[in-house]
């Protein structure tokens, strides 16, 4: 395990000297309003025009003005605060996420709360709340993203999987290799007949489900695109029930992820097939269930702890207002075969 960040003022490399932290005065002054001003506009507050709050978060944001949680009403003992915010506790994903960054944090002096906006009736609310809570905020944003990026400000805002395409300091996960890997053993082991299990909508794809296709295409197969309307062990059991009763059934089932995969093996059980034998099954996402289930699950894993790392190392510069980190980072899965494959 990393030694713990030490957490220093960063020095001027001209002087030698530290740099001091700009305050919320040098903000006001710049921007030439109150200090009751900048207050309303770094918390996204109403009472000022947008005109106002956008010169106010400029001058903050070239300042590198980081808001004071202990002037926003907090007592935390001192530790820095990472907000996570995930999609749907329910998944087991969203926990071993949260625990990686649970370790990390405290490895590096910061405390993290956590939202889960998947589940809750009023997730603009809490994503407000959060926001005035915390001094980074992390995670899988979904169609919040593009607003929120907005509305946090100038609280820095590091998005989970979010795509080369983002605005936003990131981490992304990459399968693209550990995809082409698994693709590689199915064709190799006699596969014929593949299946691409996606979450997505009717006549359409996700990503990971077009590099799956394209992945078994390589290797001279032509698998078929099902589409699941959530991805949850129920859509997916109900859709492969349908699947592998075909009288051509599929020999090799790939899911979008680990939970899907689930729901695929007990389809498999209660139609009395064998799995390897009569069919392989796949997931994405190295649940750490995967290795208690019958037959242990084949997936595509991510290094959780990894995807921790960077996002803790993304949080301290950004907090510290380093310009020169590198902002996007990107954590490949790999390919780990157990039973079902």
């Amino acid at each position: 395990m990393a030694e713990p960040g030490q957490l220093t003022e960063r020095g001027d490399p001209a002087e030698g000297s530290p740099r001091r932290r700009a305050t919320i005065l040098d903000v006001a002054a710049a921007a030439g309003v109150s200090r009751q001003t900048v207050t309303r506009a770094i918390n996204d507050m109403p009472g000022i025009s947008a005109e106002t709050k956008r010169r106010v978060l400029d001058a903050a944001s070239a300042l590198s003005y980081r808001p004071s949680r202990f002037g926003r009403g907090l007592v935390t003992g001192g530790d820095r605060q990472l907000g996570l915010v995930v999609s749907d506790l329910r998944n087991p994903y969203s926990p071993e996420l949260a625990a990686a960054m649970v370790r990390r944090a405290a490895v590096d002096g910061w405390s993290v709360s956590l939202v889960d906006i998947g589940l809750a009736g009023a997730a603009d609310r809490m994503l407000h709340s959060l926001h005035a809570q915390v001094d980074v905020v992390v995670g899988y944003l979904g169609a919040w993203g593009p607003e929120w990026g907005l509305r946090f400000g100038t609280t820095p805002l590091i998005l989970l999987d979010a795509g080369d395409e983002s605005p936003h300091p990131g981490v992304l996960l990459d399968p693209a290799a550990a995809i082409d890997d698994l693709a590689a053993h199915l064709a190799a082991v006699g596969t014929r007949r593949p299946v691409v299990l996606d979450a997505s909508e009717p006549h359409a794809a996700s990503g990971r489900g077009l590099e799956m296709i394209a992945a078994l295409e390589r290797r001279g197969l032509a698998p078929e695109l099902v589409h699941a309307a959530a991805s949850t062990p129920e859509h997916a059991s109900a859709v492969a029930a349908q699947i592998i009763r075909r009288s051509a059934r599929p020999d090799a089932i790939l899911a979008f992820n680990d939970l899907m995969a689930f729901g695929v093996l007990s389809a498999c059980r209660h139609a009395g097939l064998d799995v390897p034998g009569d069919i392989r099954v796949a997931g994405v996402d190295g649940l750490s269930i995967g290795t208690l289930v019958a037959p242990t699950l084949t997936t595509l894993a991510v290094d959780l702890d990894e995807v921790a790392r960077h996002t803790l190392e993304l949080a301290v510069a950004l907090s510290d207002g380093d310009a020169g980190v590198d902002a996007h980072r990107v954590v490949s899965h790999r390919l780990v075969l157990r039973e079902s494959a």
